[in-house]
């Protein structure tokens, strides 16, 4: 499973660039990093599992991704 760089839209509205993908230091596990392309007081850059990045969610009973590619940044 692979991911490509570029602008995704999380499932609740919000842009975010993906910088790339690494591997958790002690576990290997796939991990996504990324950036949010608004003012996040929280952070800027955030790590999600790849799984979970290119995963669906249920939201008001229909299947959909966590994150949608829209084009390349």
């Amino acid at each position: 499973m692979e991911i490509k760089p570029g602008i995704y839209r999380h499932f609740k509205g919000m842009e975010y660039r993906v910088i790339g993908a690494g591997k958790h230091s002690e576990t290997l596990e796939p991990m996504v990093v990324y950036e949010a392309l608004y003012n996040n007081p929280e952070s800027k850059l955030w790590v999600r599992p790849l799984a979970m990045f290119v995963g669906e969610i249920e939201r008001d009973g229909r299947h959909q991704p966590r994150f949608t590619f829209i084009r390349e940044s």
